[in-house]
């Protein structure tokens, strides 16, 4: 993989780029749509290919490990060649979704321990087994494994945890160095900066993960917690360190204007659940503000979902006509409202990297901001 950056914006550290795979080019910044099991939920990859434009999407090695299991997704050739996405993938090494368990795992030094939540078998993420999982999968970048504490642990237990991710860092990049790629085409390992919301942790796990020299890091535990102000307070310190030559990654991140702040604080990749899931439950995001579909307000309004056009499904559908699908329990609300909010999120990214490269981005972002967090 490589990375090339093209233009830092005058006024912040918002930073356009590109990235480039053996799967095709990323153009930064970019929000890679969730397909945890292999697929976005209620789209197909012909319009995420096409009307959405999505360039990479993001697989979770929990659920992949689970269902179908490695021995079908090495059979298919990988990933790619199982659901059909011919474009780049990233993996979430799983560590998330296990320390969500809580109850249902257990941490040690050699991994973590965890049941399964289908049946309760019982499984072991290890660094070493989650990078041989992943080279399964056949991701183009591999995560590696991490400790996600809360966003209200206290210092000890985040200084701890970090601790261990770091170590943990260690044996997964010495597994990822001492393995090859199984399909034909090259894939490339991230680090994961932790530290919870303690700026010296976060600092000391920045300096770690950069003196890897990987070709692009990643920054997890945000989101999950804590205020706002905090987290883009986490992504200030982490930017000062991480190297400028390599994509930053903020993990599980978020609202529109999540994305337009930590654009604006450098990052340059990003993905979250909330598009589709806000989505299957109503909730619009357009340039104007956020609807819910669902709302008597929208009975009679036969505008398109967005009047600016962010969406091809605004050409087709109206808020009444949405409203209808959702009030009757119409499965294909479910899949117009997905496919409206991915769309408008890859037109998000694309207009910052616009206005990145155009010198202007600060003042087209205090315009933006505002207009986003509007409930209409």
């Amino acid at each position: 993989m490589k990375f090339e950056l093209l233009h830092t914006d005058l006024q912040s550290k918002a930073r356009a780029g590109k990235i480039y795979t053996d799967h095709g080019e990323i153009e930064t910044p970019i929000f890679m749509p969730v397909g945890t099991l292999g697929s976005v939920k209620g789209v197909h990859q012909r319009e995420l290919e096409g009307d959405i434009m999505a360039q990479i999407i993001l697989g979770n090695t929990y659920h992949l490990y689970l269902r179908p299991g490695l021995d079908v997704l090495e059979k298919a050739g990988g990933l790619h060649k199982f659901n059909g996405w011919s474009r780049p993938i990233l993996t979430d090494s799983g560590g998330f979704q296990v320390f969500s368990l809580s109850g249902m795992r257990k941490l040690t030094e050699e991994g973590a321990v965890f049941r399964s939540h289908i049946d309760g078998s019982k499984h072991i993420f290890t660094p070493e087994n989650v990078v041989d999982t992943q080279r399964i999968i056949g991701a183009d970048i591999i995560m590696a494994l991490d400790e996600c504490t809360p966003g209200t642990a206290d210092f000890n237990y985040a200084r701890k945890s970090m601790e261990m991710t770091h170590r943990w860092l260690d044996r997964g990049l010495d597994r990822f160095k001492a393995t090859e790629p199984k399909y034909g085409y090259q894939q490339t390992f991230f680090p994961i900066v932790q530290g919870c919301t303690f700026k010296d942790l976060r600092r000391k796990s920045a300096e770690y993960i950069a003196s890897k020299d990987c070709d692009g890091n990643a920054i997890g535990g945000l989101a999950v917690g804590e205020p706002a102000e905090v987290m883009y307070e986490m992504i200030e310190v982490v930017n000062e360190i991480l190297p400028e030559n390599k994509p930053r990654y903020l993990m599980g991140v978020g609202t529109p204007i999540n994305i337009l702040e930590a654009i604006e604080r450098g990052v340059d990749m990003f993905d979250c659940v909330m598009p589709t899931r806000n989505g299957r439950n109503g909730m619009l995001f357009t340039q104007k503000g956020i609807i819910n579909i669902k709302n008597n307000k929208w009975k009679d309004d036969f505008s398109p979902i967005d009047p600016d056009g962010t969406s091809f499904v605004d050409t087709f559908y109206t808020k009444a006509y949405l409203r209808h699908l959702f009030v009757s329990q119409e499965l294909l609300a479910l899949q117009i409202a997905s496919i409206h909010n991915l769309a408008f999120y890859l037109w998000l990214v694309k207009e910052a990297r616009k206005h990145i490269l155009a010198g202007d981005f600060s003042e087209w972002k205090r315009i933006m901001v505002p207009m986003l967090g509007n409930r209409l």
